[in-house]
């Protein structure tokens, strides 16, 4: 499967056994252009820029609920800022429950992107 340049997508590793769970990964990434430097990934060519990554179901279930929380806003997931992917990271990494996306914080990233061309 390929994503254009710029696409903001999900990539979960969940693997289990007879005893149940034993690994579950959740990355969120953003396709790279032709000449953008990129961290390499699993399953993913040439790889990303990685925007979140979390191990332990714990945590996988606090991003999917803020995968979630973005459709109040009126917002597809795949259409949020990259820098809210790196806040839910960071704030789930420090133990902290992430900000909500709002349509505000969406109309500023797509003012941004506007004038960063």
């Amino acid at each position: 499967m390929r994503f254009r340049p710029g696409a903001i997508f999900a990539f979960v590793r969940w693997a289990a056994n007879d005893y149940g769970t034993v690994v579950s990964r959740l990355d969120i990434v953003r396709a790279v252009g032709a000449d953008e430097p990129f961290t390499t990934l699993p399953f993913v060519r040439p790889g990303g820029d990685i925007l979140l990554k979390i191990e332990g179901w714990p945590k996988v279930s606090q991003v999917l609920a803020a995968i979630d929380a973005t459709e109040p806003a009126g917002v597809d997931p795949c259409d949020a800022a990259p820098d809210h992917w790196r806040h839910v990271h960071n704030r789930i990494a420090a133990g902290q429950a992430p900000r909500p996306y709002t349509k505000e914080r969406h109309r500023a990233w797509l003012k941004r992107r506007e004038i960063e061309g």
